[in-house]
């Protein structure tokens, strides 16, 4: 059915979005304070003016039909646009904010990032939530279509219409387990390629600057075990001889379990760490206190006095 000038109601976009986002009758009912039964004559209203199930039961759960998926961003675009034009003088008001962001980005950053940007966001915006998707072995237009507000990460898009912000540069570092032998004695580069290693990579790259380095200097490593994310390797080195990577600033997350670090013996790049938005965030206030949020978590001291380096993680792997 197509939807006229004069049966049009925006406030179906509304309520479209929040279905899409929560893929539940009851969440969507209670994020607009809505009861169920009211919540599901609004599903009607779309599906009915859509001509689309739009969500549909699979088991116990709701999924979105690929027509709402594909509609998805276009929706997410238009409310956060109509947002802002009701938002006056380009403020809001952070306790009364009644939001979900989608953040895109490895989850050692919640690790070990999350504590201290959670208790903000509670003490200044406690209706906000936040969603954080792993980023996905395939790149895709994720801040484009809407599918993630903020990109937090190494940033390697090359999306025209991309803002980028560089927060800070990061350092690899090695990592093994406790009682290692390649800790007995100076860590050369000889005895660094010597060792099986294990990568982090999303996309299952098995090498990266630390084989450049090594190869200028006649040097190869074994790689015998590519994972996606960087806790499931530190466990994997916990309980083997191999050598693994991780960045200075994700370092709190081999202490509890004793794993030993260590400075690799060669000359790599630095890892630039930034965020990434869609320019239609750029006037909306909500999205604007979100950003700052991490360019001042990203600013605070580290608490062994160093730089900076206890936050925001990156894995070595792309």
């Amino acid at each position: 059915m197509r939807v006229t000038q004069s049966s049009l109601d925006l406030n179906l976009l509304v309520a479209l979005d929040v279905l899409l986002d929560e893929c539940s009758v009851s969440g969507a009912a209670a994020r607009l304070h809505l009861s169920e039964p009211a919540m599901s004559r609004t599903l009607g209203r779309i599906r009915k003016a859509l001509g689309d199930p739009v969500l549909v039961r699979a088991g116990r759960a709701m999924v979105p039909t690929p027509h709402a998926l594909a509609i998805h961003g276009e929706v997410r675009a238009v409310v956060e646009r109509a947002r802002g034009v009701f938002l006056s003088g380009g403020k809001v008001d952070l306790r009364a904010l009644s939001r979900t962001f989608t953040v895109l980005a490895q989850d050692t950053l919640a690790a070990v990032s999350g504590p201290a940007l959670f208790a903000r966001i509670a003490r200044e915006a406690p209706g906000v939530r936040l969603r954080f998707l792993m980023e996905s072995h395939v790149d895709g237009p994720f801040l484009r279509e809407g599918a993630a507000d903020l990109e937090v990460g190494v940033i390697d898009t090359r999306s025209p219409e991309v803002r980028r912000e560089h927060l800070y540069d990061d350092r690899m570092i090695g990592v093994v387990r406790p009682g290692h032998p390649l800790l007995d004695g100076e860590i050369t580069p000889a005895r660094f390629a010597a060792y099986d290693h294990v990568t982090v990579s999303r996309r299952g790259r098995t090498q990266g600057p630390v084989d450049t380095g090594l190869a200028e200097l006649g040097l190869h490593r074994r790689v015998v075990v590519s994972v996606g994310t960087l806790p499931s390797s530190l466990f994997i080195l916990l309980g083997s001889d191999l050598v693994g990577l991780t960045s200075l600033r994700a370092r709190p997350l081999t202490e509890p379990l004793g794993l030993r670090t260590f400075e690799i013996p060669l000359p790599l790049p630095p890892l630039a760490f930034g965020m990434a938005w869609h320019p239609r965030h750029d006037a909306d206030p909500a999205h604007a206190w979100l950003r700052q949020c991490f360019r001042e978590l990203a600013r605070e001291e580290s608490p062994d006095g160093g730089d900076g380096n206890s936050l925001f993680p990156v894995p070595p792997g792309g």
